[in-house]
């Protein structure tokens, strides 16, 4: 192989290279071609951007507005429920065990004074079904947009709207956990309205709403706990008063029947040598029997705890439940804000201005993607 001739190998090696070299030329003309082809199409870049932009603006203009106003609240402090709480010790003593000189604290009304108890409360009557049924038919803009439901539509079809609608407005009120470390849980309290001043104004009187609900329910479960310890009381007093009864007849019975064989026997005094341990007692004499059948016929009904003990405190209970009343009045709160509900200063939805932006740039790519496929056919 003389010089300046090249090998097989040589040649191919060259002929790729050259083959890369034009490829890449070929890219350059392509790539210029289509920013010049972008560059002619501006026009219809811009009449695209131009119209996706209108039509941007005019869906953010035309869009139902949506204001949130918002509410954080958690356990409620003692403080908030201080008058509730002394109402509910006033009861303790009626469900304390008094025993053999001691007294049995019971636990059972300590549950209606917890601050967790009162939250959950609140929390139950806040998200209840009914409660936002009842509060979202007195609302105004409710009842209008019903109204107009109602003016269309009949039968199977304004049900199904009107269900619709409510499923609509539940939405429009929420209760989310927030999640905090080292403290007592709470919740964002959301309502939407179509401006802010409707925002806060149906989110702050749903809140009231609840909260004389949830005392309502306080104040009940407490009432129906009393209420059946008081059922309980009384029929126990009926029970042991029966007991005290019965055993009363027999000590009367008994004692005539010992005055009886006294007389016979002539013991008018009481004797030492005879055992009280008898059926009929007659060692205390004649004179005591008779005193002691006196006695016994002129008991009241109201000294029958003379006979069995365990009523004196059973009516004593029961006396202080008569002087007792479940202050349905009281004031107190389920719940403590950490944040106050407030009038949003700007609107949750429709975002304006994001909107406007996200048109530019959809015309733009949409008026790109039509000046490049025109390009594509005609160099096609």
């Amino acid at each position: 192989m003389t010089k300046g001739q090249l090998s097989p190998d040589q040649f191919e090696k060259k002929s790729v290279l050259e083959k890369n070299q034009f490829e890449h030329r070929d890219d350059e003309v392509d790539l210029k071609e289509l920013v010049v082809a972008l560059w002619q199409g501006k026009f219809t870049i811009i009449a695209v951007m131009v119209i996706c932009t209108a039509i941007a603006i005019a869906y953010a203009l035309l869009a139902k507005e949506k204001w949130t106003t918002e509410a954080i609240i958690t356990e409620p402090q003692i403080s908030d429920f201080s008058d509730y709480q002394k109402m509910v010790n006033d009861f303790q003593p009626v469900f304390d065990v008094y025993q053999d000189g001691t007294i049995l604290i019971s636990q059972q009304l300590n549950t209606f004074v917890l601050p967790k108890n009162l939250f959950q409360i609140y929390l139950q009557q806040y998200n209840s079904r009914s409660n936002q049924k009842d509060y979202i038919s007195s609302f105004l803009d409710f009842r209008e947009e019903l109204k107009k439901i109602s003016e269309t539509t009949k039968g199977e079809e304004y049900r199904a709207q009107e269900s619709k609608l409510y499923s609509e407005w539940y939405n429009k009120l929420t209760a989310v956990v927030i999640n905090s470390k080292n403290q007592s849980e709470s919740h964002s309290l959301q309502g939407v309205g179509s401006n802010a001043e409707k925002s806060f104004d149906f989110l702050n009187g749903y809140i009231q709403y609840v909260e004389k609900k949830a005392r309502i329910v306080t104040i009940a479960n407490l009432k129906a706990v009393i209420d059946s310890k008081q059922n309980e009381l009384i029929q126990q007093n009926n029970m042991l008063t029966d007991q005290a009864k019965s055993r009363l007849q027999s000590e009367i019975e008994l004692a005539v029947y010992a005055l009886q064989i006294a007389k016979a026997a002539g013991i008018d005094k009481p004797q030492q040598n005879l055992g009280d341990q008898e059926i009929f007692a007659i060692n205390i004499g004649s004179s005591a029997l008779e005193a002691k059948v006196k006695v016994l016929d002129n008991l009241r009904a109201d000294q029958l705890s003379l006979i069995e003990p365990r009523l004196q405190a059973i009516n004593s209970k029961l006396n202080l439940l008569n002087a007792l009343k479940v202050n349905t009045d009281v004031s107190f709160k389920t719940f403590q804000y950490i944040e106050s509900p407030e009038k949003p200063l700007g609107r949750t939805s429709p975002k304006r201005p994001l909107i406007a932006v996200l048109g530019v740039l959809l015309g733009g790519l949409l008026g790109s993607f039509i000046v490049l496929v025109r390009f594509a056919f005609r160099e096609k």
